[in-house]
């Protein structure tokens, strides 16, 4: 990655850092992108020019982030690891840490726990 890239990167990982809601696709009736969403998505798209370095910054992230920024870091640990992204699931599922989530038109909340136990069920 060069120059611009890097900074662009770095601010979509702290902006996952900080998360405090989950959401993967647009959300209210205009599909508006959160700004967490459009994080996630440049730093998933920088996974094919530099999977070994965003996959450093997404250990870190793991395990720093607030409840849903460590939901973002093992999404993305999944596609760079499955085997480590299925180990950061395990190591989640103890966690009873809630964090706010949205779904289209729908807001709620999750904790880790059941988040976690969710995506091992599916594996």
């Amino acid at each position: 990655m060069g120059g611009g890239r890097d900074v662009e990167v770095g601010a979509a990982f702290d902006e996952l850092r900080r998360a405090d809601t989950v959401a993967f696709g647009g959300v209210g009736f205009a599909g508006t992108l959160l700004p967490v969403t459009e994080a996630y998505r440049r730093v998933e798209a920088a996974l094919a020019d530099d999977p070994a370095g965003i996959r450093e910054q997404v250990d870190r992230l793991l395990a720093e982030a607030t409840p849903a920024g460590r939901v973002y870091a093992a999404t993305l640990l999944e596609r760079i690891d499955p085997a480590a992204g299925r180990a950061a699931w395990a190591a989640l599922r103890d966690d009873p840490a809630e964090f706010g989530t949205f779904v289209g038109c729908v807001m709620g909340r999750a904790t880790l726990r059941d988040h976690a136990t969710g995506q091992l069920s599916r594996r």
